[in-house]
Formats: C-alpha cells, structure tokens, sequence
C-alpha cells in the first residue's frame, strides 16, 4: 500500500483531488501489488464534470471541422510518441503481456486516426429542385455530451474508440474508465491535455457504479457509450434510455469457431489457440466454443490438447508469458467455478496448463474441455477466462444450429479451405462479426464493432461510419429563396 498513487479527476482543464466517497485498490493483476487508489467520484463531483462539458460546448460546437481534426492528429501524435508508456500501463494495471498490449494500443491508434477524417465523414448531402425552386440540404451536427464508459480488458483502445470520434464530431466529452484500470485513462487524458483541446471538452472522472449511475441519469448528459457486460450493458441501456438519451452498449459474448474436417489445422489450431487463450480470455472476441464438424474431431482435439499443456502461463511481462493473469482474485474465482460446474456436468477435461510456481497474482490454468454438450451452461454462459470448450457435430447444418441457439451474437469464425462452405457460414450465422480461417475476426476501425442479438444494445455500433451517425444529429434543411 506505501507508495501506491493517489489518482485525480481531469474536469475543465484541471487536475484535482475529487468529491468521492472512499477509494478503491488498483492491484497490479501479475503480482498482487497495489499500484494506486482510484477515488469513487461523487454525484456533486460528476455535476461538476457535466456542467464543464455543457459549458465548453457551444464555442466547440462552432469550431470548424477541420480544426477540431488537426486537434485530433496533434494527439495522435502523442500518442505514437507515448506508446511504450501506454503500453507499459495496460501490461502493468490490465494483465496483458507486452504483445497483447502493443497490439491492442495500435489499435486505438488507428481509430484515433479514423476520426482525424471527419472533413470527409460528416460531410451531409444536398439535393436541387427537389420541387419548383426549392432545394434539400441534409446536415451533421454534434449531439451535445457525450459519455463513455469503458471496460477493464482494454484500457486505451476502447477510450480511444470513442472521445476522438465524439470530440471531432463537435461534441464534449467526459470519460469514465473500469475502476479497475484508471491508470492508463490518466495518460490518455494528460495527452489530450498536451494537444491543447479547449478546456472541458474532454474530461475524466473516476468511479464505480455510483458514479455510473449518476452519469446515466444526469439531466445535461446527451449520449452514453458503453462497452461492459451483458447485465450491464442491459442496465446502462434501460436506464439511459429512459434518460432520453442516445445510447449504444456492447455487451457480453459466446463466440464459437467451426471447425470442418478439411480445416488447415497446422494454421487452424496457432489461431484458435490465440483466439481462446489470448489476454487469458478475457476479450468479448475470443473465441469459447468449437464446434468440431465429424470427421475430424478427435484429431483437433488431440492437436489442441498437445498445445494446451504447453502454454507458457505467467506474468503479463514475463518472457515468453502467453497467458497472463486474469484481472482480480473475484474474477479467477468465478473461472475456476465454471470449470468444476463443465466437469461436474460431464464435458471431459481435455488438457490442463500449468500454473507458475509460487505466484503471488491472479492466476487460472488454461482449460480445453472436450465431449461438450450445446444446452451445458459452459457453452452457453460468458466464462471470460482461459476456458475452451469442444462441441461435436455431424455436420454444417448441425454446427450453424448449434451456435445460431446462443443468445449473444458478438463474432464468430469458420476454419475450412472449401468456399461454398465458407460463404454459407457468413450469410447464415447469427452474428455481426465473422471470421473465415480467422480465430478474432475484429474489424478494422472504419468498420463497425457489429454485435448482433444479446451482445448489442442500441441502433448504431461502435466506431467506423456508425461511429459518425451516433455521435452526430441528421439537420434536413428545405429551403426556398424569393
């Protein structure tokens, strides 16, 4: 505890010590260590968030486009400039390894860059004559304040999905990260800081629930964007809707991978792997499910089994790590009771890594289940851990049956090298992100973060051009001049 950072809230321009009611641990998930005290902002301290936001967004509002972008290229540049930094914060407060955090870094960078095209994204439309003399003009504007509300298993790219978009749309902006990954928030907003945005038009307020619902349910917030769990998402949607606000939450996820027998499985079995055990599974894309297409399922298992027991479980920068630690010592708990409900429900342990010796963080042994029944809850609940269960099916049919049952709709992905079955897959799977040979078929930011049913709440997805439609108002001006 001696030693841990006291953090602050960055409202109007300032950094201070905010109106909270306690604060909370900030353990580093490798080591158990405690890295900084959160602080649990108050009602009166999000009131005074909000009202900077409101009071910075007209002057915002009228600041040209193309200005608004070149705010968003300089921090850009921070950004490249501060990777490493950043990179070092997700592995040290998240758990990921240093590969993982790179990559999920560069990421939020090129949303960062999407958004600096908004000249050309918010551009409206124009119609002549659409009667004698009169003519339509169809505008984007801002829609006012904006909040986000991000998840712990991505510190920087989630953020950065959202306030760069928000703020060059022409909106103002107040983030509220995972209580349990607030540092690499504070960068990020220390760099908005160095960009010189306009004070209030980008703030940070740290908190849990609390301070959650009191941004949901503030009178000045316009829009909410939320990336969490499926209770939770349910819970921001239904309460900020009710709100009047606008409201996009991507929520929870059962992502499953078909395997047909003609699958490559020399390429097949290294990207499920990665899928299913990467970041220790916690990604709302990873892969928790194959559904093992006959014949052939006994060799995948097999050739998953062998790389299983031999996964590299350790410290997030540990070398050669390739399954860190989960998040909290809670979380673990919950993983490891899913493991011993799929045992005592039936599914056979197929392979089981090793944990490393004598570990003081928040360690969960890779788990491959095999002979796993769809209606099983492990094949059907979110577990968010380095868990894989291997269902079998006769055929294609049977395997699009079997993931079309799930109730969530993030992603999911075919392994085959015959086209015909690829192409049925992608039109007929009942999700909004789809992978062909490809284990975390993520899409690049100018497309849209698609979940489809239980995985999504709201109208318009996250980044890409939805991105645009969510964080601006449709104007249709018709006008006739005498």
């Amino acid at each position: 505890m001696a030693g841990a950072l006291g953090l602050e809230n960055y409202v109007g321009g300032r950094w201070s010590r905010p109106d909270s009611v306690g604060e909370l641990d900030v353990p580093d998930p490798s080591t158990g260590r405690v890295l900084a005290r959160v602080p649990r902002s108050s009602a009166a301290e999000v009131d005074r968030a909000v009202a900077a936001a409101v009071a910075a967004f007209p002057a915002w509002r009228e600041t040209p486009v193309a200005e608004r972008a070149r705010r968003v290229l300089e921090f850009r540049n921070l950004l490249e400039e501060h990777a490493d930094e950043l990179i070092r914060s997700v592995v040290r407060e998240n758990g990921k390894t240093t590969e993982e955090a790179r990559g999920s870094v560069r990421r939020g960078i090129e949303a960062t860059e999407f958004a600096a095209s908004a000249p050309t994204t918010m551009q409206g439309a124009f119609l002549s004559d659409v009667a004698p003399g009169i003519d339509t003009t169809l505008l984007r504007q801002p829609v006012g304040v904006v909040v986000g509300i991000t998840p712990f298993n991505f510190p920087v790219m989630i953020p950065l999905w959202m306030a760069p978009l928000a703020l060059v749309c022409g909106n103002t902006f107040l983030l509220k990260p995972s209580e349990r990954v607030p540092m690499s928030a504070a960068i990020l907003a220390r760099l908005i800081q160095e960009a010189e945005f306009p004070a209030g038009t980008f703030n940070l307020v740290h908190g849990d629930a609390g301070t959650v619902d009191a941004l949901l349910q503030h009178p000045r917030v316009d829009a909410v964007s939320f990336v969490g769990s499926a209770p939770t998402a349910r819970h921001v949607y239904t309460t900020a809707t009710a709100a009047g606000k606008r409201v996009q939450a991507l929520a929870g996820a059962k992502n499953f991978l078909v395997v047909m027998p003609d699958a490559d499985l020399d390429r097949s079995v290294p990207a499920i792997l990665s899928s299913a055990y990467g970041q220790s599974g916690e990604r709302c894309l990873a892969g928790s499910v194959v559904v093992a297409v006959e014949p052939g399922a006994d060799r995948l298992v097999a050739a998953l089994a062998e790389r299983v027991r031999s996964l590299s479980v350790g410290a997030a920068d540990g070398a050669g790590t390739f399954v860190g630690p989960v998040i909290r010592p809670d979380h673990r708990d919950r993983i490891l009771r899913w493991i011993q409900e799929g045992e005592a429900a039936g599914a056979v342990v197929a392979a089981r890594g090793t944990l490393p010796a004598a570990a003081d963080g928040y360690y969960v042994a890779p788990v491959l289940f095999d002979r796993v029944r769809p209606e099983m809850s492990i094949a059907q609940e979110e577990i968010f851990g380095p868990v894989l269960s291997v269902i079998r099916a006769a055929d294609l049919e049977e395997a699009l049956a079997i993931a079309n049952r799930s109730r969530f709709g993030n992603a999911a992905a075919i392994f085959t090298r015959d086209g015909g079955a690829a192409r049925t897959f992608a039109h007929r799977i009942e999700a909004g992100m789809v992978g062909v040979n490809v284990g975390v078929p993520a899409p690049a930011a100018y497309f849209p973060f698609a979940g489809w049913k239980g995985s999504f709440y709201g109208d318009l997805h996250a980044t890409g051009r939805d991105g645009v439609d969510f964080y601006t108002r449709k104007k249709v001006v018709t006008s006739r001049w005498f």
